[in-house]
């Protein structure tokens, strides 16, 4: 319980890329929505606090997020290990037919779990477990981790889902804004659920009243 009395602070962190450069990368705290980017040797800061999500992004590599520790908090710096998308899509050529239920290690029908969804199943281990993390909030953090971790996987889906030009010419997103804009399309229920389908014709026209509010709130805050 003391972990969520404990007050955001400045922590430092360093990505690293073992095939690609670790500069320009986006993260972002998903819980106070500050933001920042990497420099070219990879470094950053940003406030936080135990159990607060972050999310890595970049155009060359996978997106990622971690869920910044006690011992994070505590020592006030961390490291994350990113992988280059062109290194993913060859490791997954290779070894396609290679994965835990080929090899006998789980039972081929075991439904797969999010990391999220295991944080979970693994905070009710028991009843009393159960009522201590109702009583601390820490169960209502987890189920909102699932739902963050949805919109992770649907940021995924969007990235590389339309072409650049359409988000400047077509729907006047300024280029440096397009990565917030796919933030504020997932927070949007219908389009989600239009994404999941990959109805590409109905997302689109979606897409251009989410633009038109979108714009307005930027200009809002100009």
């Amino acid at each position: 319980m003391f972990i969520f009395s404990q007050q955001e602070k400045i922590i430092k962190g360093k990505i690293s890329v073992k095939d690609a450069t670790p500069q320009g990368v986006h993260i972002i705290n998903l819980v106070n929505e500050k933001e920042t980017i990497s420099d070219a040797v990879g470094d950053f800061s940003i406030a936080a606090k135990p159990d607060d999500v972050l999310v890595f992004s970049a155009i060359h590599l996978d997106l990622m997020r971690k869920i910044i520790e006690d011992s994070d908090y505590k020592s006030g710096i961390f490291s994350v290990v990113m992988t280059s998308k062109i290194n993913e899509l060859e490791e997954v050529k290779i070894n396609n037919s290679i994965n835990a239920v080929s090899l006998g290690i789980i039972p081929k029908n075991i439904k797969s779990l999010t990391p999220a969804e295991r944080r979970l199943y693994a905070s009710e281990s028991s009843p009393l477990d159960d009522l201590l993390n109702i009583f601390s909030g820490r169960k209502k953090m987890l189920l909102a981790n699932i739902e963050t971790e949805k919109k992770e996987f649907l940021l995924q889906k969007l990235d590389g889902f339309f072409e650049e030009y359409l988000y400047t010419q077509k729907w006047c997103i300024e280029k440096d804004k397009i990565q917030a804009f796919h933030y504020y399309l997932v927070e949007d229920k219908k389009f989600a659920e239009t994404l999941n389908s990959k109805n590409r014709f109905m997302a689109e026209l979606l897409v251009i009243e989410l633009a038109e509010k979108f714009n307005a709130l930027q200009n809002e805050k100009k």
